[in-house]
């Protein structure tokens, strides 16, 4: 979710508000997931190395995330909206972290869409906790073991990864579960993130061809090729 800073800066405003904006854009992709049917979304929504931005912005962020905790908990199980954090979370203020814990556990009637929400969070310290895990369980470090103990082993993998704000990189994000992910560039700055852009990136990814290493279903070798 890229590009709420510069969006702040273009309209002469502080960074912080470009944050505000994004957290409107992400109940719009949120509200979007649901309608189309996506059962599983993943956020990045701070980083491990975000902690490096100046402080004034980084306390704007953190008082973010604990009032969004706390107003929209509740709106997002009405919607069906099953809430999970991944990161590391030791450093993080104790009350954000029980606000975590109980948005976490908070009952959700009739389930249509997990959050997995990345919450200083970094793909290299994924694999590192993922490893010092298997090595702690006395288990042979192979990558079926490593899989197992990866944030989010226990759903699918990513189908589509977005990312908004022009960049085309993925930025020590999901660093494991995106080997076969397709990937959509945008260069839309995340406020202005809307429902046409979740469908114009759903549209894109829907006539891509999946292969996974292998060939498509019902291809025939016979006629290859090599130039």
């Amino acid at each position: 979710m890229d590009g709420n800073g510069r969006w702040a800066t273009r309209r002469l405003l502080p960074r912080t508000a470009g944050h505000k904006f994004g957290a409107d854009a992400l109940k719009r992709l949120v509200r979007g997931c649901v309608q189309h049917g996506v059962q599983y979304l993943t956020v990045f929504a701070f980083s491990s190395e975000n902690w490096q931005r100046p402080a004034d912005e980084v306390g704007a962020l953190m008082e973010l995330f604990l009032q969004a905790l706390q107003r929209e908990t509740v709106e997002l199980a009405a919607q069906g909206v099953v809430l999970h954090f991944i990161g590391d979370r030791s450093p993080l203020h104790e009350q954000m972290r029980e606000l975590m814990t109980r948005a976490e556990q908070a009952p959700v009637d009739n389930p249509r869409l997990r959050l997995n929400v990345a919450l200083n969070y970094g793909g290299r310290w994924d694999v590192a906790q993922a490893a010092r895990a298997v090595q702690l369980a006395g288990l042979e470090m192979s990558e079926q073991n490593l899989a197992r103990h990866m944030c989010l082993a226990d759903i699918p993998e990513p189908d589509l990864l977005i990312r908004t704000g022009g960049d085309h990189r993925i930025s020590n994000f999901l660093l494991w579960q995106l080997a076969y992910t397709e990937l959509y560039f945008t260069s839309t700055l995340w406020p202005d993130f809307d429902e046409k852009s979740l469908a114009d990136a759903l549209a894109d990814f829907a006539h891509r061809e999946r292969r996974f290493g292998g060939v498509p279903p019902g291809s025939d070798d016979s006629g290859l090729r090599v130039a």
